[in-house]
């Protein structure tokens, strides 16, 4: 049974914009994307930069809910994602999707650790894309936010390796930001966390809203520099 808390929640206008079909964004699943506005990290390379200021949206979780209404046998899979989709609760608009028969995947900073695991615990999200920012010691500088939500990010990595949750990380490469030198720590981060999945390298997108007002970088990564053959992670690249 709903409280007044729950039924306020989902008639507040958090969802920035809404994505009616994608077949690219969740693996195997014809799905939709909700795009949930607000998020604690600036990230420089971030082009979501709208998405990521918004202080409201136009839609509400029942608005949502409702779409979903008019796509069953449609559609299979609901993405959320933003923003930061877990900077609201999302375990009632969740809940509900799951009551309507879809499959979820979030897309995920890892920072709000005790939110996310919440929601694996609660075996309401099929799948997660986690963004692996930076290595520690560019976190701060890439993300412009404290040291302490990269510990954060850090704890929700491993409770997924140790369950064995169906997940993907994913980097975003912007030569500026990022060198060889870096990516190959994380993936000997990754290496050394015995993560079984794959790591997907996202190229950067130059768009007109990019939270860093960054530009494509006239210089680029040698990716023949990337993935020190000792390990066993398995790599693969996006938006190349």
């Amino acid at each position: 049974m709903n409280t007044n808390n729950d039924f306020n929640l989902l008639n507040k206008k958090v969802v920035y914009d809404l994505t009616p079909f994608t077949h690219l964004d969740f693996p195997n699943h014809l799905s939709c994307i909700v795009w949930i506005a607000g998020c604690e990290l600036r990230c420089d390379y971030c082009y979501n930069k709208d998405i990521v200021l918004a202080k409201n949206g136009k839609f509400s979780f029942n608005d949502i809910l409702s779409f979903l209404d008019t796509r069953k046998n449609l559609l299979d899979g609901v993405v959320l994602s933003g923003g930061e989709a877990t900077s609201v609760d999302l375990v009632e608009f969740c809940k509900a999707i799951k009551l309507k028969g879809f499959k979820i995947k979030l897309d995920t900073n890892g920072i709000n650790f005790k939110h996310i695991k919440e929601l694996v615990d609660l075996n309401l999200i099929d799948y997660i894309a986690l963004d692996y920012k930076a290595p520690k010691y560019k976190f701060k500088k890439i993300t412009h936010t404290l040291i302490s939500k990269f510990d954060s990010f850090i704890k929700i990595l491993n409770y997924l390796i140790k369950i064995n949750f169906d997940f993907e990380v994913r980097t975003t490469l912007h030569r500026d930001l990022l060198d060889e030198d870096d990516i190959n720590f994380i993936i000997q981060d990754l290496n050394d966390r015995d993560y079984q999945g794959i790591y997907f390298l996202q190229n950067f997108l130059d768009t007109s809203s990019n939270i860093g007002d960054i530009k494509s970088s006239d210089k680029t990564l040698n990716l023949d520099k990337i993935q020190d053959k000792n390990n066993n992670i398995k790599i693969k690249y996006r938006n190349f």
